[in-house]
């Protein structure tokens, strides 16, 4: 199977990383919702831990999974496929039966802040591990989900500053979309080339 074709394709790194940044921006507009007169460092440093939570469960998933590759190379394609959907039905199920006014409580202590970012990115912890199958280096996908999550995330700020909690479900059904589609690809690329 020719590698290079997740390896190149940039495009579809960013668009997973706008579906794994759904989860980020959904509590990022709680937050800002919760607390409208969020300052800007305060919006920042929640944005960045975030990102840095989002961007680290990957790189996490992929050296798992670099390490156990040549064992599992025969059904790559069908376990990125199943980590994918796996991650986008727990996306849809979690918005569906989740509380539209559910609040979060001190969005802006540090130690809930954390919180928020591990229980937001355990999904890119799958994803990463089917990177492996796909990536040999790692770090522009690294970057380009930590950036594209900070982004979501200061930008759910302001938009939960600004608007009501619907938005949420959406934003999670979105992103569950997203990943499922990016599933999808992989398994037709790879059942093409066969």
């Amino acid at each position: 199977m020719d590698r290079n074709i997740f390896q190149v394709n940039y495009f579809t790194i960013f668009i997973l990383a706008i579906g794994l940044s759904f989860d980020s921006f959904a509590v990022s507009v709680t937050s800002g919702l919760n607390v409208p007169r969020i300052r800007f460092f305060e919006a920042a440093r929640m944005a960045i831990i975030l990102a840095i939570f989002q961007a680290a469960m990957p790189l996490i998933g992929w050296a798992l999974g670099s390490s156990i590759k040549s064992l599992i190379s025969p059904v790559d394609h069908w376990i990125a496929f199943a980590l994918l959907t796996l991650v986008s039905g727990k996306m849809i199920v979690e918005s569906l039966i989740s509380d539209e006014n559910e609040k979060i409580k001190d969005p802006l202590r540090l130690k809930v802040i954390l919180l928020l970012a591990f229980a937001t990115s355990i999904d890119a912890l799958a994803v990463g591990f089917s990177f492996s199958i796909y990536l040999e280096k790692i770090f522009w996908a690294v970057f380009i989900i930590g950036s594209t999550t900070f982004i979501a995330s200061m930008t759910g700020i302001l938009i939960g500053k600004k608007t009501g909690p619907k938005i949420n479900k959406y934003a999670e059904i979105t992103g569950a979309v997203i990943l499922f589609g990016i599933g999808c690809k992989i398994l037709i690329e790879h059942l093409i080339q066969d």
